[in-house]
């Protein structure tokens, strides 16, 4: 099971994700579901980085991403990350909607 993670402000501003598991729906190199998980996760990074150049911190390791904005970033550039951010969710979900037994989402207010 992948555990899914989106901390949000009271606002709905989404601030970090997080990652973590194996969906265990195939075999490894073949779970169709982990890889569209991993996928929308480290497109995330490469598009707060290289697309809009926002600094990121983020971890990637085995069955494990977790990415978080840097709270001193301008409201242009913050704008810009939600709606990156919030791609991603809308993603997530679409994916979890097809296999709910295998993904899990939850959300966190920070």
């Amino acid at each position: 099971m992948t555990i899914v993670e989106f901390f949000r402000k009271e606002n709905g501003d989404i601030t970090k994700y997080i990652v973590k598991g194996h969906t265990g729906y195939d075999n490894h190199g073949k779970d169709i579901v982990c890889a569209a998980i991993s996928v929308l996760a480290q497109t995330g990074v490469v598009s707060l980085s290289e697309v809009l150049n926002i600094p990121v911190e983020y971890t990637i390791d085995d069955g494990y991403i977790e990415v978080e904005l840097p709270a001193d970033i301008d409201i242009e550039n913050w704008s810009k990350a939600q709606i990156v951010l919030q791609t991603i969710l809308v993603g997530i979900k679409s994916t979890m909607e097809s296999y709910p037994k295998y993904i899990t989402l939850k959300y966190r207010e920070v």
